[in-house]
């Protein structure tokens, strides 16, 4: 399955877009986590990507894994709560699964993607159904696999930007009648449905915000 080149510049401006998301929207991710949760998940994911954003220059490198190492040391030892550790692992897995790839494509991503799923699960104890991230994340993985053995060569960029925030919206929304099972929001029991998952939130908002600007990157 082949797909067209993705260089080091497209995974950078996603990266750069995932951190601006999670700086921009520090309250609005808050106030969603207090709804069930402590409400740090918007502070916590603000200041651990406020550090990836000052300290761009440094994190800059000519291998996609060697980058997305330095994202995840950074997030690992700047975010606090339990955000640090998940986030900082899925950076990590998703360096693992692009080791040595001087360029990525489509499936390369969807690799990533499944590495980073993996790590949380491993790290959070969790699964798809618990009402964390995984649950917009592992459908995103989903579709995009799915579209891209439908579509081979012919997927194109953009509509695989536009599929995945799709998905991972629709996902997201899908977790506000879920019960959590893992996190600080478990503790609260069933107050905890009524309300979507911040962490799928998060992924579905920072996967919109890449679809919304992927036209115009640098």
């Amino acid at each position: 399955m082949s797909s067209p080149s993705t260089p080091v510049g497209d995974l950078a401006f996603v990266v750069r877009t995932m951190a601006r998301t999670a700086v921009d929207n520090e309250k609005a991710f808050g106030d969603l986590d207090a709804v069930a949760g402590d409400g740090d998940f918007g502070y916590s994911l603000a200041r651990g990507f406020e550090i990836v954003l000052a300290d761009w220059d440094d994190l800059a490198s000519d291998s996609p894994a060697e980058f997305l190492k330095k994202v995840a040391l950074v997030i690992s030892k700047r975010v606090g709560g339990t955000s640090g550790p998940l986030w900082g692992t899925a950076f990590l897995r998703a360096s693992g699964a692009v080791k040595d790839r001087p360029e990525l494509d489509a499936a390369d991503a969807v690799a990533m993607l499944r590495a980073a799923a993996e790590g949380i699960k491993a790290r959070g104890k969790s699964d798809l159904g618990d009402k964390t991230l995984l649950d917009a994340l592992i459908p995103m993985a989903d579709s995009l696999e799915q579209r891209l053995a439908e579509g081979g060569p012919g997927a194109d960029a953009a509509e695989l930007a536009r599929l995945a925030a799709e998905t991972a919206r629709t996902a997201a929304d899908a977790t506000t009648s879920m019960q959590a099972r893992r996190g600080r929001q478990s503790y609260t029991g069933e107050r905890s449905i009524g309300s979507p998952d911040p962490g799928a939130v998060a992924v579905a908002v920072m996967a919109e915000r890449v679809a919304a600007a992927w036209d115009a990157r640098d």
